[in-house]
Formats: structure tokens, sequence, C-alpha cells
């Protein structure tokens, strides 16, 4: 503040989720103090040893995710989610400032190096995976190093023209698979849509069933949240698989395997509950699901669809992977106006509220579920009467 020269400064507080407690201390202990306003106007710090009015100041802290953050000091913090860009955005801000800037920085004219949009497209999907553009422009700024070495040997004459077909040319093979919807309908393979820090991503998750005991077995590194929407889901499946066709005792003889490939990565959240149940119940009852489809929702041991968050994200990598028929929770329609109206335009949405609706969208000729059955009133007594 004294090197401002003012006492109301801005202060930016960048990865307040990356602080740690340890033997050396508590940072969130200090910020406590520092961002309540009912404090602040007489904060203490230990190397001064005298209070001080921070009153005044504008505190902004950043942070990838919220969860890491103490609850506390998130409680005297007001949220602004920020969600991250789409492709298009990317490419028009790459257009606009990314390879200007990488032009000029690496030593060359803007009539040496041009950069078609199918290459800017190319370097998102299979060279970067952010929230943002940092990544993105270190690539630009790769590929502008490869044009001026290949000038000044005189390898080539200018302009030099990157199009999707030479990306790998120079930047080699690609670092990332993006993932594409299937082509056919397979029993026990569900699509969900996941949030990762790095933005949405689809979300495999394969059933199969095997003689055994009833075990449920779940593989790919999940979270403990992810492992009781598990079994949430099986016990859902149980309740149901009678009234889908299934045999009722199928868990008495069989043992469970649900499985998330890719699983070095560890995964974790609620939002794959329908997914989960749709997959269990379609090892279950032998009827595909449908590959044109994804979806995501919390569930509950009544079968209900709960909303869930980073809706954009998970819609974004949907579209990216050629899927446009979405598996909403109602409670979700809200988040729908946040869509990009190009993406919003192609797809289509079912919201639902409970999981009877998820089947009847996603298994391919599942019967309908029967009622269960009233039984009559004895003779002599009288029904009981609806108030």
């Amino acid at each position: 503040m004294k090197k401002a020269g003012t006492v109301n400064p801005v202060f930016l507080l960048d990865e307040v989720d990356k602080m740690s407690m340890d033997f050396r201390g508590d940072p969130s202990a200090a910020l406590l103090e520092v961002l309540d306003p009912e404090q602040n106007h007489a904060f203490v710090d230990h190397y001064l040893d005298t209070e001080y009015d921070l009153s005044k100041v504008m505190f902004i802290a950043t942070a990838n995710v919220v969860h890491p953050i103490p609850p506390a000091l998130k409680d005297r913090m007001e949220i602004i989610p920020l969600s991250g860009y789409t492709p298009n955005e990317k490419v028009a801000i790459a257009k606009q400032f990314l390879v200007p800037k990488q032009i000029k920085e690496n030593g060359l004219k803007f009539s040496q190096a041009v950069f078609e949009d199918g290459a800017l497209y190319g370097l998102i999907e299979k060279y970067t995976r952010e929230a943002g553009v940092r990544s993105l422009e270190r690539e630009i700024a790769s590929v502008c190093r490869k044009i001026a070495r290949k000038i000044i040997g005189k390898d080539a004459e200018t302009p030099l023209t990157v199009t999707a077909e030479n990306l790998a040319s120079y930047l080699g093979k690609p670092k990332f698979r993006l993932n594409k919807k299937g082509d056919t309908a397979e029993i026990g393979l569900a699509t969900g849509l996941a949030w990762t820090e790095s933005g949405g991503d689809i979300l495999y998750i394969e059933t199969t069933l095997m003689r055994g005991k009833g075990n449920l077995v779940l593989t790919g590194q999940l979270g403990e949240v992810m492992q009781e929407s598990a079994r949430a889901a099986l016990s859902y499946v149980r309740t149901r698989a009678e009234l889908y066709g299934a045999d009722a005792d199928f868990y008495e003889k069989k043992d469970i395997h649900v499985h998330v490939p890719e699983g070095a990565i560890p995964k974790d959240g609620p939002s794959a509950g329908i997914t989960m149940a749709t997959s269990i119940l379609s090892a279950v009852t032998k009827i595909p699901i449908r590959k044109d489809l994804a979806m995501t929702g919390e569930i509950t041991l009544r079968g209900k669809v709960l909303p869930v968050g980073g809706i954009k994200e998970k819609l974004l990598a949907a579209y990216r992977a050629g899927i446009t028929t979405i598996l909403l929770p109602k409670e979700n329609e809200k988040d729908l106006d946040d869509l990009p109206e190009e993406i919003r335009t192609v797809m289509e949405f079912h919201l639902v509220e409970d999981v009877d609706e998820v089947v009847r969208l996603t298994l391919e000729g599942a019967p309908t579920p029967m009622a269960p059955k009233i039984l009559a009133p004895e003779a002599g007594t009288t029904p009981p009467t609806a108030h």
C-alpha cells in the first residue's frame, strides 16, 4: 500500500485454492481476518505488530476449483464462477490477439505466416486441453518458431500457410485424443458427461455381469462420491429390474462390475448417477443403449434425478464429440441460457425428473414398467377414503 501510494488499492490473491497448512503456519487463518469486512479495519500483522486499516482495499482472489478453499474463508467471499471458452471463442481470440502477438514476437511479418481456421481448431482439439488459452498461445508460438526457422534456412517460400493437414509437420503427432460418439448401440455401455478443471469431457461407463454372489466391483479410480452413486444406482436397479422384464434375483447369482475407462485419471462427483443406473439396467435386461445421446444427473434411491453443475462445459464436450441429444435434470433448465446460440440450436434437450424417463429415452425397445398391483380389499372391509 505504501508502494501504491493509496489506501484503496486492488490486491490480487492468485490461486487461493493451492494454499497448504503445515508446521510453518496456516495462511487461510490470516486471510480470514484480512477478508472479513467486520474485522479488517483493525488488521494486526505479525510483522508490523500494529493495527492497520484494510477496509478500503479491494481484494480479488482466483481459484481453479472452490472445494479446496476452507469453508470459513469461502463464506467471506463472493463467488463469481467463470466458465471456459468455447472452441469458437478460442479461435476468435487466437485470430485477433494470439496469432498477431506471436508473429511479432518471433520476428515474422504478417505477410510471412498465415493460420487458417482449420489449423486453429486442430490446435484446440488435438494439442491443447484447457479452459483458457495459455497452452494454445504456447503452441502457436511453437509453430511461429518453426516457420521462422524455415524462412531463415530458405527452405520454403513465403507466405507459409498453416492448415489442418500440415499441422502435424510443425507440432508432431496430436497430444490428445478427441472422444467421439460410438457407431453402434451396445449393452451396458452408457455415455455420460463430466466436468474437469480443463473443461468438460465425455465419460463412458461400462457394466458387465459375471457369475458370482452379488458383489459390486468398481474400477477406474473412482472417488468416494462416485462410488456412492454406483451403489445407489444398483439399489435402484434392484428395485426396478423385475418391472423391466429382468430376473428380480439377478444380484444373488451375478457379480456386477462397473468400470470407467481411462483408469489413470481420478474421477469423482455425483453427476454420473443416472449414467451408472442406465448402464447397470442395460446389462441386467440385455437391452442396448442408444449411442447418439449423452446424459448427466444425480440419482436418489427413489429414482429422482437431481441437478448438477458444470452444464455449459459438459454440453460443449458433447458438441465436440458429435452428440446432439442430451438428457439433463429438469432443474438444470435455467443453465441452458448460458449456452452459445450456435450450440443451443443444433442440440435436442430432454429434461428428466426420474430414472424411468431416462430409461424410456435411452434403452432401445425397453418395455414400459408395469405398475405394482393393488390388492383388492377383503370382503366385509371398507376401503380407505382419501381426504
